[in-house]
């Protein structure tokens, strides 16, 4: 009975407890879980970052030069030029048509070698050299530090800009990327490009500043952005160098380039020379000797007087650029060095010509030659007809440089000519006849 009764009351005291008012005791936390140790890693070579390519801002509408564009931003950007640089300068950058017709064009006629000189050493350009050199203050101290005379730095500043009035206005960046895109010369090109953005990123020079030539020569003395970047220099002391508007560090940055050329301070450039009736011309751009060696063969300074110390130890080169029947030359080593400055045997001859005179000198002893223009075809026909001859002028492309003067004169000598490797129109008729070309 007892058990019986008990019942009922442990059934209503666990009725109270499950009532709507009682709170149930908050839970236990659990225990956290004993620390497990971390398993053994094997170290690995960190991912090399992704190369963030660059694309052009805007399309040109040129599909040749907008796939060169997307190409070139990417190689920019290895090679140091900033992304925000190349947003900015190569935004909208359409190619030039007038750089493209330009690179492009082959002069029907070619210009005689006399015709480009006598254009460039006139009574003009003589007075004005001769005036500007006492009209610039640091030319002294320019000739002192680099070596180079005056006289030459003043012919490289007439020939280039008429003395600064004519220094180009084409836009650097979008010609370099115009010859770019052609393809032609396009690592060349590209390099310029890259030197000219960095340029604008030095802060030596703004884009607006950077006008010059279609093929990027810029500034008074006209230097391509590579050639500034490596020689340029301050010539007037104001920390900047300015070849654009300072006659001063446009003449001390040519001083510079001609410097690091190896120019040879003392000596000559070359002299007029005369020689004896049959002198074998084949010796003509051939062997280097001294004025003494070059003497033993007849040949003796145009002007009579005697050489300077600096000069009769120098190894020269004889030349006859307008035949046998024009005035002879011996080079010395700074005439080709003056060709680093411009390739080109006409443009050396020319410079150097002009600083004798503004120098006080006289004309040539023995005038130039009239000579007859000729035709890209007549050049062709003449190189073609070297080769079928068997003598090899190179490529016929009608350029008259060393391979075609060198056949020529192999030719010349082979048939008892004057071997002066001069390519006149009875020269090329003669070829023509032999070779049987047309």
């Amino acid at each position: 009975m007892l058990r019986r009764c008990r019942l009922p009351l442990v059934l209503l005291l666990l009725a109270g407890c499950a009532s709507p008012t009682a709170q149930p005791p908050p839970p236990r936390p659990a225990p956290a879980p004993p620390p497990v140790a971390a398993p053994a890693t094997t170290p690995t070579t960190p991912e090399p970052a992704p190369i963030t390519l660059v694309r052009p801002p805007t399309t040109s509408g040129d599909m040749i030069f907008d796939a060169w564009a997307a190409d070139f931003y990417g190689r920019a950007v290895k090679a140091g030029i900033s992304p925000a640089l190349l947003e900015r300068e190569m935004a909208g950058l359409t190619p030039d048509p007038r750089v493209a017709a330009r690179d492009s064009r082959q002069p029907e006629f070619s210009q005689p070698i006399s015709v480009y000189i006598k254009a460039a050493v006139t009574e003009g350009p003589i007075a004005t050299g001769q005036s500007e050199r006492t009209a610039v203050p640091s030319l002294a101290a320019i000739e002192q530090r680099f070596g180079v005379p005056r006289e030459i730095l003043l012919a490289i500043w007439s020939r280039e800009s008429a003395f600064g009035a004519i220094q180009g206005d084409f836009d650097v960046i979008r010609s370099m990327a115009s010859l770019a895109a052609q393809g032609r010369r396009r690592d060349w090109a590209e390099g310029e490009l890259i030197s000219a953005l960095r340029i604008i990123a030095s802060g030596e020079a703004t884009r607006a500043q950077l006008k010059g030539s279609w093929a990027g020569a810029m500034g008074q003395t006209q230097f391509t952005p590579s050639s500034y970047l490596a020689t340029a220099v301050d010539g007037d002391g104001d920390g900047r160098r300015d070849i654009w508007g300072s006659p001063a560090d446009a003449l001390a940055s040519a001083a510079s380039l001609l410097s690091k050329g190896g120019w040879t301070p003392g000596q000559g450039w070359a002299r007029e020379v005369t020689v004896p009736a049959g002198f074998d011309f084949a010796l003509s751009e051939g062997p280097k000797l001294t004025p003494q060696e070059w003497a033993d063969k007849g040949v003796t300074r145009a002007d009579g007087l005697p050489w300077s110390d600096a000069d009769k130890t120098a190894p020269a080169q004889l030349l006859a650029p307008a035949g046998a029947a024009g005035p002879v030359f011996l080079l010395f080593p700074n005439h080709f060095v003056i060709r680093k400055y411009n390739n080109s045997l006409a443009y050396a001859l020319a410079v150097g010509l002009l600083a004798d005179r503004i120098a006080g000198g006289g004309p040539l002893v023995k005038p130039w030659p009239a000579e007859t223009p000729l035709s890209l075809a007549d050049r062709m026909t003449a190189q073609r007809a070297l080769a079928a001859l068997g003598f090899a002028p190179g490529t016929p492309d009608g350029v008259v440089g060393m391979g075609t003067r060198t056949a020529l004169r192999a030719w010349q000598k082979a048939r008892g000519l004057t071997a002066d490797g001069y390519l006149s129109p009875a020269m090329i008729a003669r070829l023509k006849t032999e070779a049987g070309v047309s």
